[in-house]
């Protein structure tokens, strides 16, 4: 809890058993109130590492419904818990624990809405493992969604974000893809509605057991992110209705 402000963790799971362990070992319980994972029907002994963990809000999908789904699962539980501030951390640890005190204050401080994780700030993506086409791609669609979108974002593809309950309140994301384009757009959402968007910096760490999609789903991931910028840009998707308070 920071300022009286209520923190909850959410974790979506999916395979994440050989490093969910050592991503729960470094999360502040000082200062998170809960946390809460979501295991996407994983293949592996993901959900018997959770409970050897003792994780007391443990959510089961019965099939694989995405990651998309999965997040739309995890917000719900957190608003359940009377969450102020929600985090999403990845269970892969490619996303280092150590940065949600800094995240949760952006947003307890009043001074954000939406707090954004950057692998690109600090220039050490490459560094810590990032393929370089992954590098090249991750650039080339923030330059375009940063035209299309009128933003000055760093990068629009991190999985470390942080939202106020208020966010999650507003935001219509139940109607968002349950597929991985769900975070993109969200963004849109967020940028259509007038929330506030800071970012942090955060190293990069890619290993083989950390969670990637392959080239193909990359590829359909891309074009679906140019779909979004451009359906906000000309189309004015994601924006908030007229009249809407």
């Amino acid at each position: 809890m920071i300022d009286g402000k209520r923190i909850a963790v959410v974790l979506p799971a999916y395979n994440a058993a050989k490093t969910l362990r050592k991503t729960l070992e470094e999360i502040p319980t000082s200062l998170v109130d809960d946390i809460i994972l979501v295991d996407d029907h994983s293949t592996d002994s993901t959900v018997a590492v959770a409970q050897q963990c003792h994780i007391e809000h443990l959510y089961l999908h019965e099939r694989n419904l995405g990651y998309g789904a999965n997040q739309k699962t995890c917000y719900k539980a957190a608003l359940s818990r009377n969450a102020d501030i929600v985090i999403m951390l990845h269970p892969d640890y490619q996303y280092t624990p150590k940065l949600l005190a800094p995240m949760a204050y952006m947003l307890a401080s009043g001074l954000y809405d939406v707090a954004l994780a950057s692998r690109i700030l600090g220039r050490g993506c490459l560094k810590g493992g990032m393929p370089r086409y992954k590098y090249i791609a991750n650039r080339f669609l923030t330059l375009v969604q940063n035209l299309l979108l009128g933003q000055h974002l760093s990068e629009y593809h991190t999985g470390y974000r942080a939202y106020t309950a208020e966010t999650l309140r507003t935001l219509p994301y139940q109607q968002c893809s349950n597929d991985f384009i769900f975070d993109n757009q969200f963004l849109a959402l967020a940028f259509g509605y007038g929330f506030r968007i800071g970012e942090i910096s955060c190293p990069t760490r890619y290993f083989p057991e950390a969670s990637s999609i392959n080239l193909r789903r990359s590829m359909t991931y891309g074009i679906g992110v140019l779909r979004v910028s451009l359906a906000y840009r000309f189309f004015h998707r994601y924006r908030k209705p007229k009249g809407k308070r």
